[in-house]
C-alpha cells in the first residue's frame, strides 16, 4: 500500500477543510505552481493524478467523440422548462463521466458550460450559446442545467459546471481589448442578476472570466470576482480565465507589461486556475513570486478552491462512496438520452405565426414539396458534440408522411465557373479546381449557396464535397462539411456591375487567381502583391435556377414546406458578429417565390439567433422557428408540423423589425438605449415570450398575495387559472410580469417575475401557482449603494407573452421611499441618475471613474456633449465643489463644468483638472489622481446637479461643501 494513503488528505471521513489543510501543508512551492494551469500536473509522491480542467458541454459533451447532442442553448431556453434542463444536465454529467472513466487523466470533469451571458443584442455572434435576453429566464434555466450536471448528492459531484463568461461579454468585435461600460443599475439589475441564481441556488462551483474589460478593468482582474461571486454569493469553488487570457491581458489589453504581473493580478483578483500554456503560466508565477507580486499564501488559497472541488469529484478518495464513480461508458448515446434529445427539440419549437394552415392533416395530403437549403441538413456548431446520427427535416417528414409523395428541392443554383479569358474550371486530380481551355472540357458543376453578407459556399456535384482551401494553399472539393475555427469553405463573390464578371476572394479576403501546382493551373488565393499572377476575373454561369425549380414543384403540391436559416459557422459565430438581422437575400427570394406559387406554404426557420423578416411575415401563412436542434431535429419538427405534437416553445429574445432599431453593438446600457423587451419602446416583429400553439388558452382569476414562505422569505404568492379552450392537448407557458407604476428612476416597462410550463388536456382547466421573491421587484438605489424595494403600486400581469397579458391586477407594495441625495457626502461619480456620451473607466483608488468618450473610440460622436446628472438632491447652501479627478488624455485642456437645474442651466462653477503626468500614459497605474476644489455661485439648493466634461477630464467622486 502506498504511504500517502495514510495522509489525512486521503481520509474521506475527515472534513473537507482538514483534508485541504493537510494537502497544502505537504505540497512544495514548485508543486503548488504546477497545479495552477488548467493542465494540472501530477504529484506522484502524494498520489495526485494529472487533471485537465476544461472541455465543452454547451448542449452535450463536445470535442471528445460521439455523444448525445441537444438543441443549441438558445433553443433549450426556448422550452421555458427548467425541469427539462435539469434532466439534460444530468445526461451531460453522465456522458462526461463516461469519457472520464475511459481516460481519467485526459477527460476532466470540469466542463465549460452553461453560457450565462445575457443577450442584450441579437447581432452578437455567439447568440446561439446563451439563454436569451432576460435575467430571470436565463438564471432559472441555467440554474437547472447546473443542478443536473453536478448531481444531487450532498457531497460528491457528478461533474462541475463552469458558468461563462463573467461578464458583459456581448460583442466579438474587439473582444480581446474592448471595455464594456456598465453603470451600477445596469450592472446590478441586469448583467449580474443572471449569474446569481445558478451560483446561489444552483450551486455552480466554477466560473470562467470573459475576455473583455468591464469599466476599464480586464475581466480576468475584475473586482466583482472577489466582491460579488466569492463575497456576496459565497461561491466555494474555483475560477478560471478564458483561454489565452493571461497573455492577452499583456498583448491586447496592454494592461500589464509582463506575464508575471498579469498572473499576479489574476490570482489576487480571485482567479484560481489559469487557462494558458503551461510553459507560460509556470514561469510567470515563478517570476511573480520572486518579485514579491504574489505570496505563497495566494497560491494556497487558489489550490484550496481547486482541490475543494477535485475532492468532491471523488479524487484522493478510496472509500468507494462516490455514487458517480461507477458510471460507465455504456451510458454514451443511450436510447433514453436520444429520447430526451427529441423531447428537447420538440419543446423548443416556436410557432411564430399560423393562419390555420398548421397542423397539416396527413390523411388529406397527396403531394408535399420540401424545399430549401436547410431542408436536408443538420448542422452542428463550434461547441457541438459529434452527432451519433442525424434526422433532417426531409428525413422526418418522409418518416411521418409515408403515404404522401414528397418532392425535394434545395432551392440552390447550380453553377459553373470560367475565367474571363475563356478557361473553364474543372475537377483536376484529387478534386482540385483546375483551369483548362474551354474546348472539349467538362466544366465542374457546383451547388452554389449564398449565405448573405458576401459569404458563399460551393459544393461539387460530382462528389458532394464542399470546395475548401487546403493546407497546400489551393482549392479542392474535399470537405465533408462546413466548419472549423477558420471557415475555409467560404468564398466571396464581388460582382463588377459593368460586365457581370466577379472577383473571387478567400474566406479571409485574399483575391483568388490561378497558379501552377503539380502540373495544373489551379484556383488559389494570391497575396495582393503576388508576382506569380494577378487576381483573375471569373464568370459565374448559371446552369440551373434553384428558386425557379423550387417554385415549379411547389405549384404542383398540396402544401410546401420551405426550410431556411443560417449555418452556425457563417456570418455569426465566435469571433464574428452578425452584420445584420435579415435572412440571406436568396433565401428571401426563395420564400417569396414559393409562397407566390403555392399559398399553402409553411416557412421553417432554423437559426442560431432572431431574424428580421420584413415582409416575409405577411407573405407566409405559417412560420415556425427553432434553433439547430441536434440529432432529432427532423423528427421533432415533423411531429409539430403534422400535429403529432402541439408546439409550445416561446421566444427568449425580442425579434426586432429591423436592425435600425438597435444602437451600436458596443452600447451596453440597456436602460438608456431601449434594449430588450424591458426598455424597448418601439414596435417589434415578435415580442419576448411569444409563441403560439394549436389550441386556445383562457386565463381567469389572477390572485396575488404578499406572504412569507416556509423558509421565512418575503414572497408574492401568485395564482391564476388557465383553461385549454381548444380541441388539442397542449403545453402552455404561463408568464408573470410586473411593472412599477411609480419610481424614483426609470424602471423597466415590464419585467419577467416568474413562469411555468404546464400541460393541459383539451377542455381542461389548471390552477397554476407561482412564487415570486419580493426581492425581484427591487431596483439598485444609486444614492445608497444597495437594492431597494420601493413603495409603489405594481401592475402584475399573467399571460402568454410580454405583449399578451390576459389578466392584470394592481398590487400595492409597501417598501421604502428613497430619501433625497446628500451630496455633501463623498458621492461616486458612477452613481449618476442619467448621462450622455460618457464611459466608465478604471480608477485604482477604488470604484470607477467617469469620463467623456474620447475621439477615436467606437462610441465617439462629433459635437457630443458629455455629462452626468444627479437628481433629487437634498443638499442646501452649497458653496464649494470638491472632486477627485485626473486628466485622462494628459492634454492640458481638461475641466469640469457644474450646472444647476438643466444641461443648459446656470453655470455655477468650473474646475480645471491639472495634468500631472510627466509623459505619455501607457498603463492605468501611471494615471495621477488629484483633488480639486472650486467656488460655486450662491444657491439655496441644487435640485438637479449637472457635471459637464470638457477635454480629458475624468471624475472619480465629488462632494458639495457648505
Amino acid at each position: 500500500m502506498h504511504e500517502y494513503y495514510d495522509y489525512p488528505m486521503w481520509n474521506a471521513s475527515l472534513s473537507l477543510e482538514e483534508r485541504l489543510d493537510d494537502l497544502i501543508s505537504r505540497l512544495t512551492l514548485a508543486e503548488k505552481i504546477s497545479l495552477i494551469p488548467t493542465r494540472e500536473a501530477a504529484v506522484p509522491r502524494l498520489g495526485i493524478p494529472k487533471y485537465n480542467v476544461g472541455g465543452e458541454a454547451a448542449h452535450g459533451v463536445a470535442w471528445k467523440g460521439v455523444a448525445t447532442v441537444f438543441p443549441q442553448p438558445l433553443g433549450l431556453s426556448s422550452t421555458w422548462n427548467p425541469e427539462l434542463l435539469r434532466r439534460i444536465g444530468s445526461v451531460i454529467g453522465d456522458e462526461a463521466r463516461a469519457y472520464h472513466h475511459r481516460e481519467p487523466e485526459v477527460h476532466g470533469l470540469t466542463l465549460w458550460a452553461p453560457t450565462v451571458d445575457l443577450e442584450r443584442d441579437p447581432r452578437w455572434g455567439r447568440t446561439e450559446e446563451g439563454y436569451g435576453e432576460d435575467p430571470v429566464l436565463t438564471g432559472e434555466m441555467s440554474k437547472a442545467l447546473v443542478q443536473g450536471m453536478q448531481g444531487d448528492h450532498p457531497f460528491y459531484l457528478k461533474m462541475v459546471a463552469t458558468l461563462k463568461h463573467f461578464f458583459a461579454n456581448n460583442n466579438e468585435k474587439d473582444r480581446l481589448n474592448c471595455s464594456s461600460s456598465i453603470d451600477p443599475r445596469n450592472l446590478r439589475e441586469y448583467y449580474l442578476k443572471a449569474f446569481e441564481a445558478p451560483f446561489v441556488e444552483g450551486g455552480a462551483l466554477s466560473m470562467m472570466t470573459a475576455y473583455n474589460s468591464i469599466n476599464g478593468t480586464p475581466a480576468i482582474e475584475s473586482p466583482y470576482i472577489n466582491d460579488v461571486v466569492k463575497g456576496e454569493w459565497a461561491m466555494p469553488g474555483f475560477i478560471v480565465c478564458d483561454g489565452g487570457d493571461l497573455s492577452q491581458t499583456v498583448d491586447y489589453h496592454k494592461y500589464h507589461a509582463s506575464h508575471a504581473e498579469s498572473a499576479a493580478g489574476a490570482i489576487k483578483a480571485g482567479v484560481d486556475c489559469l487557462t494558458d500554456e503551461v510553459d507560460m503560466v509556470v514561469p510567470a508565477l515563478e517570476e511573480a513570486l520572486q518579485r514579491g507580486l504574489l505570496q505563497e499564501k495566494d497560491l494556497d488559497r487558489a489550490i484550496r478552491n481547486i482541490f475543494g472541488v477535485r475532492m468532491r469529484l471523488g479524487q484522493l478518495d478510496r472509500t468507494g462512496a462516490n455514487p458517480y464513480a461507477s458510471i460507465s461508458e455504456d451510458v454514451l448515446c443511450a436510447p433514453e438520452h436520444a429520447r430526451l434529445s427529441y423531447r428537447a427539440a420538440a419543446e423548443s419549437v416556436v410557432l411564430l405565426k399560423n393562419d390555420g394552415l398548421l397542423p397539416l392533416k396527413p390523411e388529406k395530403l397527396h403531394k408535399v414539396s420540401v424545399i430549401g437549403p436547410l431542408a436536408d441538413a443538420v448542422y452542428t456548431d463550434w461547441y457541438s458534440g459529434t452527432l451519433p446520427y442525424k434526422v433532417s427535416a426531409l428525413d422526418g417528414l418522409r418518416s411521418r408522411l409515408k403515404n404522401v409523395e414528397i418532392a425535394y428541392e434545395d432551392g440552390n443554383d447550380r453553377i459553373s465557373l470560367k475565367t474571363a479569358d475563356g478557361k473553364v474550371i474543372v475537377h483536376g486530380t484529387q478534386g482540385t479546381l483546375a483551369a483548362v481551355e474551354e474546348e472539349g472540357a467538362q466544366p465542374a458543376e457546383f451547388v452554389h449557396q449564398d449565405w448573405g453578407w458576401g459569404s458563399h459556399t460551393l459544393r461539387s456535384r460530382s462528389n458532394d464535397r464542399y470546395v475548401t482551401l487546403t493546407e497546400e494553399g489551393i482549392y479542392q472539393a474535399c470537405a465533408e462539411q462546413i466548419g472549423g475555427w477558420f471557415v475555409k469553405e467560404i468564398v466571396r463573390f464581388e460582382e463588377d456591375a459593368s460586365d457581370g464578371q466577379h472577383t473571387l476572394r478567400s474566406w479571409n479576403g485574399l483575391p483568388l487567381g490561378l497558379r501552377e501546382h503539380k502540373g495544373q493551373l489551379v484556383l488559389a488565393p494570391l497575396a495582393e502583391e503576388a508576382e506569380q499572377g494577378a487576381a483573375a476575373p471569373f464568370v459565374r454561369e448559371l446552369r440551373l435556377d434553384g428558386v425557379e425549380r423550387a417554385a415549379r414543384i411547389a405549384q404542383d403540391s398540396d402544401v410546401s414546406i420551405v426550410v431556411v436559416g443560417n449555418n452556425p459557422y457563417i456570418n455569426g459565430k465566435e469571433e464574428i458578429d452578425r452584420p445584420g438581422l435579415t435572412l440571406p437575400t436568396e433565401q428571401i427570394r426563395l420564400v417569396k417565390e414559393v409562397c407566390a406559387a403555392n399559398p399553402n406554404t409553411v416557412v421553417v426557420i432554423i437559426g442560431s439567433y432572431p431574424f428580421a423578416l420584413h415582409d416575409l411575415k405577411d407573405v407566409a401563412p405559417a412560420i415556425v422557428y427553432l434553433t439547430h436542434a441536434g440529432q432529432e431535429l427532423g423528427s421533432a419538427l415533423a411531429d409539430v408540423l403534422t400535429g403529432a405534437y402541439a408546439p409550445a416553445g416561446r421566444l427568449n429574445m425580442t425579434w426586432y423589425e429591423d436592425g435600425s432599431q438597435l444602437p451600436d453593438l458596443l452600447e451596453y446600457d440597456i436602460i438608456r438605449n431601449g434594449l430588450t423587451y424591458q426598455y424597448h419602446e418601439g414596435s417589434v416583429l415578435y415580442p419576448f415570450g411569444h409563441g403560439l400553439t394549436y389550441s386556445e388558452f383562457e386565463y381567469e382569476s389572477l390572485q396575488v398575495e404578499r406572504t412569507v414562505d416556509a423558509e421565512g422569505k418575503d414572497v408574492l404568492s401568485v395564482e391564476v387559472s388557465i383553461r385549454n379552450a381548444g380541441a388539442v392537448a397542449s403545453d402552455e407557458v404561463v408568464q408573470v410580469y410586473g411593472s412599477a407604476q411609480t419610481s424614483r428612476v426609470r424602471r423597466a416597462r415590464k419585467q419577467l417575475l416568474a413562469f411555468r410550463r404546464v400541460h393541459v388536456a383539451a377542455g381542461e382547466q389548471a390552477i397554476v401557482r407561482l412564487t415570486v421573491p419580493v426581492q425581484r421587484l427591487a431596483m439598485w438605489d444609486v444614492t445608497r449603494d444597495r437594492y431597494c424595494v420601493e413603495s409603489a403600486v405594481w401592475s402584475i400581469m399573467a399571460g402568454r407573452s410580454s405583449a399578451d397579458a390576459r389578466q392584470t391586477l394592481a398590487l400595492t407594495i409597501e417598501g421604502e421611499t428613497i430619501p433625497a441625495r446628500k451630496l455633501h457626502l463623498p458621492t461616486p461619480a458612477e452613481n449618476y441618475d442619467d448621462c450622455h456620451a460618457v464611459l466608465l473607466d478604471e480608477c485604482l483608488e477604488g470604484r470607477t471613474t467617469v469620463r467623456a468618450i474620447a475621439p477615436g473610440e467606437p462610441l465617439y460622436r462629433e459635437d457630443q456633449i458629455a455629462w452626468i446628472v444627479f437628481k433629487d438632491n437634498g443638499t442646501e447652501d452649497a458653496r464649494q465643489f470638491e472632486a477627485r479627478v485626473s486628466d485622462f488624455a494628459n492634454a492640458g485642456d481638461a475641466r469640469l463644468e457644474i450646472r444647476s437645474g438643466a444641461l443648459d442651466g446656470e453655470l455655477i462653477g468650473e474646475c480645471d483638472v491639472p495634468s500631472t503626468a510627466t509623459g505619455p500614459i501607457r498603463y492605468m497605474k501611471e494615471r495621477v489622481w488629484t483633488t480639486v476644489r472650486c467656488e460655486l455661485k450662491a444657491s439655496d439648493s441644487v435640485e438637479q446637479l449637472y457635471i459637464v466634461f470638457r477635454g480629458g477630464a475624468a471624475l472619480q467622486q465629488f462632494c458639495l461643501i457648505p
